[in-house]
């Protein structure tokens, strides 16, 4: 006996995952592929609260080749609101979760307990990592309580009770990374209820770089939310535990913008460079992020993929769900008291966090114009060509999102890859569709027809921003580990309902 995926996402939408039912939607920006939903709470002024730094996570023990840790998946009660607490689900209890920085070519050993009442799998994303540890999101990590007949007869899925342990080999250059939930069909409440954190590669090459370290080098997690008037999340969740409701499918769009988990945070500055490592973790919203006044500006030296090969300098950045940019920022020239705010301008500059300059001080580093030896590949020739068309459609009988035409289905290929060869894939989309590519990172080739690198398609990438009927193609090379991975829509509606496709590496 099977059970179907809808029988799973019934027997999943009453596994405890106490998200509040809610209907009211209504337009978002054009700029945004999603529903707005409002809070019901009463909300904070901005700028109130300062930038909390999610603390590092500390191995158990270390060898000479490997770090291993332990991480628990269990709620906490957080205050995420001034005066209210918000129930979240947590690794370690955090939102976000705790910060790994780690070494490339330095393996780490994570056992992931699930303390919490639903099945999870943990992705880490961006990562070069073996298939039984890449987040298969049938690889479950059932809850230690029990209290789920069923889910072990889902086909295509190696399951766990109580914990799992992920090995992640690090042989990747230097980047931002991180990881998050990708339990199938359930990552986008599961992912807005918390479990998401940051996780960073270093190697010998970086750490060269007269970049700005220590409390100068900060990660920035963006991720929208909304609450309850008691303060907990609001998300509208399916009745019948079947995804997001059809009012949402095409995203959930909160009003409550959280950086490292606090409301429109404050955070306070040397007149220095700073290094600022950006994450979108929202399951659907889209950032430009610009400061209100000048002369402050980004210089992106990484994106997904690690380092540049040198800085660029951008008036904003535009950041898609799923994308990392890293970036310096020079404060230099502000005066002490000076203030500046970071704004979302595809909503109409709305606020997202504010600096406030505090002293003068020393500053050491700079920019080199080189920055990482890495090259552009060049076009190769005579290499397979596949194409991946993302469209709504039929998703097993309901309204959903599609990839060439089909709902996911974990027990067919769309594709097999050999290893080490070159391949260039085309994505055509409808609407706004940020595609994310496991096992390895791509270089844009093309957008619209362009060969042109685009401002924000620099580097090596594993999640790139494709917008409305938009056709990108970019050079992917997979190497060194054979299994199933998976290439899907990364707002996270649109994957819950069905935008993956599976591929194997040969």
């Amino acid at each position: 006996m099977k059970m179907s995926r809808r029988g799973f996402l019934a027997v999943a939408g009453g596994t405890g995952v106490a998200l509040t039912l809610t209907s009211c939607g209504e337009e978002a920006q054009p700029a945004q592929a999603g529903e707005l939903l409002r809070s019901k709470a009463k909300l904070p002024a901005p700028f109130q609260v300062p930038l909390p730094i999610p603390p590092v996570k500390k191995p158990l023990r270390s060898d000479a080749t490997t770090d291993y840790y332990r991480v628990v998946q269990r709620r906490a009660r957080l205050e995420i609101l001034p005066g209210l607490k918000t129930e979240v689900m947590g690794y370690d209890g955090l939102f976000p979760g705790p910060t790994f920085d780690v070494r490339s070519g330095r393996t780490t050993v994570v056992e992931q307990v699930n303390d919490l009442d639903a099945p999870t799998v943990v992705h880490l994303h961006g990562g070069h990592t073996p298939a039984p540890s890449d987040g298969w999101p049938l690889d479950m990590i059932m809850p230690a309580s029990g209290g789920h007949a069923g889910h072990e007869m889902m086909p295509g899925g190696n399951m766990t009770t109580g914990k799992r342990t992920y090995t992640y080999p690090n042989q990747q250059r230097a980047a931002t990374l991180w990881y998050h939930d990708h339990t199938m069909d359930y990552t986008a409440p599961q992912v807005y209820r918390g479990l998401f954190g940051a996780y960073i590669v270093r190697d010998d090459e970086e750490d060269k770089l007269p970049l700005p370290k220590g409390d100068r080098e900060i990660p920035l997690v963006i991720a929208d939310r909304a609450f309850d008037e008691d303060g907990s999340f609001l998300y509208p969740l399916a009745k019948d535990g079947h995804g997001v409701e059809q009012k949402y499918m095409e995203g959930v769009i909160a009003d409550v913008t959280l950086v490292n988990g606090a409301p429109w945070p404050v955070h306070e500055v040397d007149a220095v460079r700073y290094r600022f490592r950006i994450l979108n973790a929202s399951n659907a919203r889209r950032y430009e992020l610009a400061f209100d006044k000048g002369p402050a500006k980004f210089v992106q030296i990484g994106s997904d993929g690690g380092l540049l090969d040198k800085p660029v300098d951008h008036a904003t950045v535009v950041i898609a769900p799923a994308e990392r940019f890293d970036v310096i920022v020079d404060f230099s020239q502000y005066q002490p008291g000076d203030e500046v705010t970071v704004v979302n301008k595809l909503d109409g500059d709305a606020n997202v966090m504010r600096f406030r300059i505090a002293r003068k001080a020393a500053d050491d580093t700079r920019i080199p114009d080189t920055l990482s030896t890495y090259a552009v590949t060049p076009r190769p020739s005579g290499v397979v060509r596949r194409e991946w068309r993302f469209r709504r459609g039929d998703a097993g009988g309901h309204k959903g999102w599609t990839i060439n035409g089909k709902a996911f289905d974990p027990e067919v290929m769309q594709a097999q890859v050999m290893l080490g060869q070159y391949e260039i894939w085309t994505f055509v989309t409808d609407v706004h569709h940020p595609v994310h590519v496991h096992l390895a990172p791509f270089q844009v080739l093309t957008r619209g027809g362009k060969a042109k690198v685009a401002e924000f398609d620099h580097g090596w990438k594993d999640t790139v921003d494709i917008r409305p009927a938009e056709v990108v193609e970019v050079l992917v090379h997979f190497t060194d580990h054979k299994g199933k991975y998976l290439i899907h829509c990364h707002n996270l509606e649109h994957e819950d309902m069905a935008m993956m496709a599976a591929f194997e590496t040969l």
